[in-house]
């Protein structure tokens, strides 16, 4: 069990940490200031690849030739693309798709 002085070091340090990861880049690129292009050039290419990984991620274990044969997956994955052609917004595509596989899952195989 933790005692109160390490109850109130923890709670601080989550505090600082908290505060420091949401007022950094307000300090380091103030709003008079142009953004320098590598940090232009990852906020464009950095959402996509985390996009690839997740992709790659949830489907390293899938195997074709058992249980379900990884339909629920590639119907899920046929959501994602599809709502995200229709409209291009990234996160509503990932949380569509994540339902949707959960009740293929959970409901249907």
């Amino acid at each position: 069990m933790m005692t109160t002085p390490r109850i109130i070091i923890t709670i601080t340090a989550v505090v600082a940490a908290t505060m420091l990861t949401r007022f950094l880049p307000f300090i380091i690129f103030p709003a008079g200031k142009p953004t320098p292009k590598y940090i232009v050039y990852l906020g464009r290419v950095l959402p996509p690849a985390i996009f690839g990984m997740l992709v790659i991620y949830c489907l390293k274990d899938v195997t074709i030739l058992s249980g379900s044969h990884g339909i629920p997956e590639l119907i899920s994955i046929a959501t994602v693309v599809g709502l995200h052609l229709w409209k291009r917004q990234m996160l509503l595509s990932i949380l569509v798709g994540t339902v949707c596989y959960m009740l293929l899952v959970q409901l249907v195989f």
